[in-house]
């Protein structure tokens, strides 16, 4: 198992980005949470196995109806804290 940690730019607030990323993450058997930051872009920490994060980033890409992702920038890493289950964060 590894980690991405991704930033996801474009209109991706309030356009149900979030949801869509949460139920594609639990589809796929990933762990993590997606979050709001303050500059309007969107935080994504995901785990599981590399074939399968692979695909969620293209999910990250796709976004849902109302969503334009302009970019995602992702950072692939070692799990330092392992979730249980992926959540929405309201931080």
């Amino acid at each position: 198992m590894v980690e991405i940690r991704c930033v996801v730019s474009g209109k991706v607030q309030a356009v149900a980005y979030r949801a869509y990323v949460e139920v594609s993450a639990t589809e796929l058997g990933l762990t993590g949470y997606i979050r709001n930051l303050s500059d309007g872009t969107v935080e994504v920490v995901a785990q599981g196995d590399p074939t399968t994060l692979k695909e969620f980033v293209e999910h990250l890409h796709e976004g849902s109806l109302l969503s334009e992702v302009e970019a995602v920038a992702v950072e692939w890493g070692s799990i330092k804290k392992t979730y249980d289950d992926f959540s929405i964060r309201h931080n």
